[in-house]
């Protein structure tokens, strides 16, 4: 299938970065710390994608107290502020992609539910020379994905009219965002949730490799 492309959103945690294992063991370490009990690295695939507060929520046992909710949430940002770098890597082929995207001149924009400062470093980290438009996560005064506010904002600031512009990501979060904002929701199957979820949520592309959405561009 080959549609008109005129920029793309990215997802980041599942989408450009495999980031599970830093998240989980963060996540692992604030729950162990208050005497709950830890889960595998695989379930934080069902976790992630909500942000931070969601992701606090869903790790802890049911009925959890939100006085200690929010204690753990702080546990979680120091555990994460030091470790967040420690196995987190970009996916394989996202440098072929992000060459071949700047090589057609197709702008490029990162919108994640991860806090804002974390997105910021984390972006600036593993893609030092890819030069985003604008790389956007969550804060106070701001909409989260799937509101698909921000999205709209990032193709007005570029005149763009959302149906040419791709959204890449990885859960169902992504899909609906791509869907309320009218953009062509593309689903990553090398991230964190099934082929079927993204499918279900509305999905155009599917890819499994992150270089094949070259070859949908007209």
């Amino acid at each position: 299938m080959l549609l008109p492309c005129s920029a793309v959103i990215f997802d980041l945690d599942g989408t450009l970065i495999n980031s599970l294992d830093d998240l989980a063991d963060s996540v692992n370490a604030a729950l162990a710390a208050f005497g709950l009990p830890t889960h595998p690295v695989e379930l934080y695939r069902c976790f992630v994608g909500d942000g931070m507060v969601a992701l606090v929520r869903r790790a802890a046992p049911e009925g959890t107290d939100e006085t200690l909710v929010t204690r753990m949430l702080q546990k979680v940002g120091e555990e994460y502020g030091r470790y967040w770098a420690r196995k987190t890597r970009p996916y394989a082929g996202l440098d072929e992609l992000l060459d071949g995207l700047r090589a057609k001149g197709i702008p490029l924009f990162v919108l994640t539910n991860k806090p804002h400062d974390f997105a910021l470093e984390t972006v600036a980290h593993f893609f030092p020379g890819i030069p985003f438009v604008r790389v956007q996560g969550s804060l106070p005064d701001r909409v989260a994905k799937p509101d698909p506010a921000v999205a709209l904002d990032m193709a007005r600031s570029l005149s763009l009219a959302p149906e040419t512009v791709f959204f890449l990501g990885d859960s169902s979060v992504d899909m609906d965002t791509a869907v309320h904002a009218g953009m062509v929701p593309v689903g990553a199957l090398w991230g964190f949730r099934r082929e079927e979820e993204l499918h279900r949520h509305g999905a155009r592309l599917l890819l499994s490799r992150p270089q094949e959405l070259l070859s949908h561009i007209r």
